[in-house]
């Protein structure tokens, strides 16, 4: 209803415009005019995919602004004439704009191109000698070249005050898009050496070189799997060797968190396998099993070493893949556990046992509220569906619905994993319910009055939706007293705040059966489908606490020494092996 609604009001004024422009009716064109160039703008930014849609039915943004160029000319024909000198200077102006932007359009696709042609970008690198230019202005850079389709607006609102404003307008933004693609040409020549390939990756090799770095992390993948690879960085900056972080995609470091560890991108398979600045180091840390990890495991002097992005019960904790490397590093022996258990040729020589050190934040003390607040931390619906184990598609509705109906109320923190509807619109759907359930009760709440003190009601209670990378998983585990999750790494790192939990039986399985085939279970409550467990979780009592302690040391190893001590020795003794 929202996109026809758009689409009736970008879309319904032309019609007004060719009535106003044959009649001919100056005022009225003016004004059905500007109204239009405001709805191409808030239509463009408010209703994201409606420029998209319109192209598929070849209403695109260009013809839009054509059609009403056109309208505008028809106006000056019905008022000046077709042989007023003004009216062949507008035509003559309209399409010189179009023309003018074509320049511009070529010219920020070759800047794009030389850009994206680089074979190897970095970042915390000194690569100066390579002077790659500061980038222009959004709006210059844009490929498309939307905004310089506005300046028309100068003709075409002219067009209602007459002839001769309509084609000094066109003079106007024929000087101002001439203007803005000249700009360009400086940004486009500063930028023609960063194509020499073989001069790129010299200067990159001599930095990386001087950097020496010992240990790599390295990862691919799309960029809502950034989270892999970031949760590994701040260990690596802690850590005795020299670390530097391996990416493929482009742009992929923009979506990692800040950080003093250096990072290159290399695109191209042939230049990842013969970028011998690399040779320096010793072991390679894979984060995901993904098809592009095979470039980099074909270097013969690299030890490898699977790190995974999260230590659990799900079926990516012993993918038959995870044989291709060396080793296999889990947090503690339940790792070892499953690939035993699992007998999908890693051998049980080659499972290390280096705990978690991102955990080492997490409190064991709850929030200390007047209120109760309860974590809900669905997973995602998995690649397919052997491997679906999300709650959010059957039961988070209900869940969040019983959260927020309790009494006494509690404050709900919801956190959807980053890939939630990637494979399944309805998990999207059930995700976007949750949100406006929680904004629901927020605006409930504002609207109603402050309750007194003597009414014994707890405070205001700030409900919080987090669908970014902040606040962190780790630090809405500290500001939780409980956890409601699915079968995922979630789990097991919650389990080092010794905080009650619970865990959705999406597949129902007898409870006997859910706790052996998945162990991080066994400390907490289990959640059927009916939602039956619940009511034990919010306010029963917790007979647990002994167990969750037990099932730390078996999830992410023993205390001391601490975990980074741990992973920091494994890596010690690759180098010392090596």
């Amino acid at each position: 209803m929202r996109r026809l609604i758009a689409i009736a009001a970008l879309l319904g004024g032309y019609p007004v415009l060719l009535v106003a422009a044959l009649w001919p009716a100056p005022a009225v064109f003016g004004a059905v005019a500007a109204l239009s160039y405001v709805m191409e703008y808030v239509t463009a930014r408010a209703v994201r995919p409606l420029p998209e849609l319109l192209s598929r039915v070849h209403l695109g943004t260009t013809l839009r602004f054509a059609v009403r160029e056109t309208m505008a000319l028809l106006l000056v024909a019905r008022t000046a004439g077709v042989d007023s000198p003004w009216f062949m200077a507008l035509a003559a102006g309209m399409f010189a704009i179009h023309v003018v932007r074509a320049g511009h359009t070529g010219l920020a696709l070759r800047l794009k191109g030389m850009l994206s042609r680089m074979p190897v970008t970095t970042r915390n690198l000194d690569v100066s000698a390579l002077r790659i230019p500061k980038m222009p202005p959004p709006y210059l850079r844009d490929s498309r070249s939307v905004r310089f389709l506005y300046l028309d607006a100068l003709p075409v609102l002219g067009a209602a005050a007459g002839a001769e404003p309509a084609a000094i307008g066109a003079v106007l933004a024929l000087a101002l898009g001439a203007a803005g693609a000249l700009a360009l040409i400086p940004y486009v020549r500063r930028a023609t050496p960063l194509t020499d390939r073989a001069k790129v990756l010299t200067v990159v090799g001599e930095q990386v070189e001087r950097y020496r770095p010992e240990v790599i992390l390295y990862f691919s993948g799309a960029t809502a799997a950034a989270y892999q690879a970031r949760m590994w960085l701040p260990t690596l900056e802690r850590i005795s060797r020299r670390a530097i972080v391996v990416l493929r995609e482009r742009g992929m470091a923009g979506h990692l968190d800040s950080t003093t560890l250096p990072m290159v991108c290399i695109p191209s398979a042939a230049d990842l396998m013969s970028f011998r600045a690399l040779s320096s180091a010793k072991l390679c840390l894979y984060v995901a099993n993904v098809g592009r990890n095979v470039h980099m495991l074909r270097i013969p002097h690299l030890r490898s070493a699977f790190l995974n992005h999260g230590d659990s019960d799900k079926e990516a904790s012993f993918n038959p893949f995870s044989r291709v490397y060396d080793e296999v590093w889990v947090a503690g022996p339940a790792g070892r556990d499953r690939y035993r258990r699992a007998k999908v040729g890693v051998r049980d020589e080659n499972v290390h046992e280096v705990g978690r050190p991102q955990l080492e934040g997490i409190s064991t003390r709850g929030p200390e509220l007047p209120y109760r607040t309860v974590l809900y931390a669905p997973t995602w619906e998995g690649w397919n569906d052997d491997l679906f184990h999300t709650s959010l598609i059957t039961m988070g509705p209900r869940i969040v619905r019983a959260l927020l109906d309790h009494r006494p109320r509690l404050r709900v923190i919801y956190k959807p994993h980053p890939l939630t509807g990637h494979r399944d619109k309805r998990a999207t759907r059930a995700h976007k319910k949750i949100v406006t359930m929680i904004e629901a009760a927020e605006l409930a709440k504002s609207k109603a009055r402050h309750p007194s003190r003597a009414s014994g009601e707890t405070p205001r209670i700030e409900h919080l939706i987090v669908t970014g990378p902040e606040p962190h998983l780790y630090d809405c585990f500290n500001q939780c007293d409980l956890l409601i999750s699915d079968i995922s790494s979630v789990v097991a790192d919650f389990l080092a705040s010794e905080k009650p939990y619970a865990v959705t039986n999406v597949a129902g399985l007898p409870e006997q059966a859910f706790h052996e085939r998945y162990p991080s279970t066994e400390a907490g409550v289990l959640l059927g489908t009916d939602l039956a467990g619940l009511a034990d979780l919010l306010d029963g009592e917790d007979t647990l606490a002994r167990a969750r302690v037990k099932l730390r040391t078996y999830l992410l190893g023993p205390e001391t020494p601490d975990a980074l001590t741990r992973f920091d020795a494994a890596i010690e003794r690759v180098f010392a092996e090596s």
